[in-house]
């Protein structure tokens, strides 16, 4: 099983920010195809990230992750902000108690370090829920020889460059601020590549672990 540790926003919170992808969605020639869109039950906020395991260890997973859990008190986060990673990955960050965010995700990792996960080696020090990729070759070609700079008489200016669809939609989205919500669970989820809507994984929850107990 390909398992990892998630907070899954509800559904008003991913309704808000429904509307506000469709209303900064490019709508021009290739727009659109230059994004692939991540589905909708996909928009997660991920914890810790563990790999393939047995089945016996992701039972040992579940138990630690009720015990992190149990010891952890409800929080409120918002999903505020965007940004692009690596010319890449299209995201929508995260505000409110950012810092208790930080400290569940670091007891996911811990969890899956005591019984033996792999190690989940990405830094988790930035929550965020990724929206959407950039397609290979979706970025502007640059134009060779263009010298920037004052122009002499004459001159014409020279044609603006194209903008990067990923940039476009993060420049809209950066002052995004949707509505509050209160964290009461972590949950165990199973990634099945491949088989989701449009080729992306398939998510199943294995076990949703309340907080505070």
């Amino acid at each position: 099983m390909r398992l990892f540790a998630a907070v899954w926003p509800p559904t008003d919170v991913l309704d808000h920010l429904d509307l506000a992808l469709a209303a900064v969605r490019p709508r021009g020639p290739g727009g659109d195809e230059a994004v692939r869109w991540t589905a909708r039950d996909a928009w997660h906020l991920t914890a810790a990230f563990y790999g393939s395991v047995p089945d016996a260890l992701a039972d040992d997973l579940a138990t630690g992750l009720d015990d992190l859990a149990a010891g952890t008190a409800p929080f409120e986060l918002a999903l505020r902000g965007a940004g692009v990673f690596s010319h890449r990955t299209l995201w929508v960050g995260v505000g409110g108690d950012v810092e208790a965010m930080n400290r569940l995700a670091a007891g996911a990792r811990a969890v899956g370090d005591a019984v033996g996960a792999r190690p989940d080696e990405r830094a988790r020090n930035r929550p965020h829920l990724t929206v959407g990729r950039a397609r290979p070759g979706s970025r502007p070609p640059r134009r060779r020889g263009q010298v920037r700079g004052a122009r002499g008489p004459g001159e014409r200016a020279p044609d603006a460059l194209p903008q990067d669809p990923v940039d476009v939609v993060a420049q809209a989205l950066a002052v995004y601020d949707g509505p509050a919500w209160w964290v009461h669970a972590i949950t165990l989820v199973e990634s099945r590549p491949g088989e989701g809507r449009g080729g992306g994984p398939l998510y199943t929850t294995v076990r949703e672990h309340a907080l505070g107990g």
